[in-house]
């Protein structure tokens, strides 16, 4: 099927990426036309794993292209796929002009009728907007169009592998052609019939995925609810966190053996800075904003919420604990992505970290694998060190705020020597505090209780 993808970011881009891999022949734009010259050049604007190669494969096999041209873009496919940014606004509603541009341009420039699928993350009753603009813009046409909504569920740093073999595919439509349709175009991951670029083409055995099939409320429904819990399951291990620390039980332990009973599960029950990245925290806002429209008591969100963005004050007081003040302290940050495995800086608890270190006039240095050129944009000033063993060089802190899972294997020994004060505050539990103290660190981690000061002596001179 001929498809089209407006909006190149994390979500169309890998959407088109792989839609093409499944066989489709596949058109992106943007209105950013840097990022579609970047694309043109061979290049990818963000980092995600296994991107590059199926955008390359792709691209030499003419399944995959990129046009700056919107309406070409409109009037090459068959089903188009809005993948727009839905970013939170002041009140916490999520922001739909680019639905809407999107919706006045698709109008406009269609070629016939055209199947519409919204992909961006979006409130319930968006699909009965779209579909009443979509009418109303083309009203002079004679084109029609059916909307339907179906919600992604990747996580950025394994989005590739998410989209070639996810859990399950929901699909919200409003007639039985709209769902065959859809069928169509997922046949492919359904009947698991593509080879995998994930695993090079030994993938472990997998169940096929479920395909759901629900109104198109329900779908947009879905991806928030799905979110939301994800977002409360996250800040409910911070509670238990807290809670650990200040009466001296071990969160590790407790969250282990909680994860084992079958009803609860270990994913996303773990301890931490908090959630971040670009999609649970507006997700959170938009749903609460939904639900108080709805009449809903939305009070266990909003604690969520708040639970989360506290998570920043609860490491920089143990950092002011430790050092007493931080002005004209050396701190070294590592790690500057929301998570391992992207680029991706929006919401991610480092900037918000590293900014209040700047307001405080602490000196910092950081690393990250991939975030450091978009995190250079935000915070100019501070050094930004190519070999992650800089970072310590002279620090009074080490910060470790991203769990890249490379840092564990860091020569820590050199990192300890290069220090001005041993002192490692893991906001991620990536390190055994144990190991650590045994080497002569301070160490304090998320949960656990906090281990005595090394003895002044021990401390570098300088």
């Amino acid at each position: 099927m001929r498809i089209s993808i407006l909006g190149c970011g994390y979500v169309g881009l890998v959407t088109g990426a792989c839609l093409a891999e499944m066989g489709h022949e596949v058109l992106c734009t943007d209105n950013d036309v840097s990022k579609i010259d970047t694309l043109n050049r061979g290049e990818l604007p963000i980092y995600e794993l296994n991107l590059d190669e199926i955008v390359a494969r792709n691209g030499a096999a003419k399944r995959l292209m990129f046009t700056a041209d919107l309406a070409e873009a409109v009037r090459f496919g068959d089903a188009i796929f809005i993948c727009v940014g839905t970013p939170p606004m002041e009140d916490g509603d999520a922001d739909l002009s680019s639905i809407d541009s999107a919706a006045r341009l698709i109008a406009s420039e269609a070629r016939g009728s055209k199947l519409v699928v919204e992909k961006s993350t979006v409130p319930m009753q968006t699909g009965q907007k779209l579909k009443r603009a979509l009418a109303i813009y083309a009203r002079n046409s004679g084109n029609s169009f059916s909307v339907a909504s179906n919600p992604e569920f990747l996580r950025e740093g394994t989005a590739v592998e998410d989209f070639l073999h996810p859990d399950r595919i929901v699909i919200g439509v409003g007639d039985t052609q709209t769902e065959m349709q859809l069928r169509e175009i997922y046949r492919p991951l359904v009947e698991q019939s593509i080879n995998c670029p994930v695993h090079a083409g030994n993938c472990p055995p997998k169940e096929p995925p479920r395909l759901l099939v629900t109104s198109i409320n329900s779908a947009e429904l879905i991806k928030h609810a799905s979110n939301c819990f994800l977002a409360v399951k996250i800040s409910y291990a911070n509670l238990i966190a807290d809670i650990c620390e200040n009466m001296g039980a071990d969160v590790e332990q407790v969250v282990e053996a909680m994860g084992l009973d079958a009803r609860i599960g270990p994913q996303f029950l773990r301890p931490g800075l908090g959630f971040g990245g670009f999609c649970l925290p507006k997700d959170v806002q938009a749903f609460i904003r939904l639900g108080e429209k709805a009449g809903a008591d939305v009070s266990l969100l909003k604690d969520a919420e708040n639970i989360n963005k506290k998570r920043i004050d609860n490491f920089l007081a143990k950092a002011r604990q430790a050092l007493w003040v931080l002005k004209d302290k050396r701190i070294g940050v590592l790690g500057l992505a929301f998570k391992p495995g992207t680029d991706d800086i929006r919401f991610a608890p480092a900037t918000e970290l590293v900014g209040r270190l700047l307001q405080e006039r602490a000196q910092v240095q950081a690393h990250d694998p991939q975030a450091m050129e978009k995190t250079r944009a935000l915070f100019p000033s501070i050094r930004y060190c190519d070999d992650p063993h800089e970072v310590a060089q002279n620090a009074d802190a080490l910060m470790i705020v991203t769990e890249w899972p490379e840092y564990k294997t860091l020569d820590w020994q050199r990192i300890k020597d290069s220090m001005l004060r041993p002192l490692i505050l893991d906001g991620r539990n990536l390190l055994k505090g144990e190991e650590m103290v045994a080497m002569g660190f301070e160490y304090q981690g998320v949960g656990k209780a906090v281990n005595e000061a090394l003895p002044a002596s021990s401390a570098k001179s300088g």
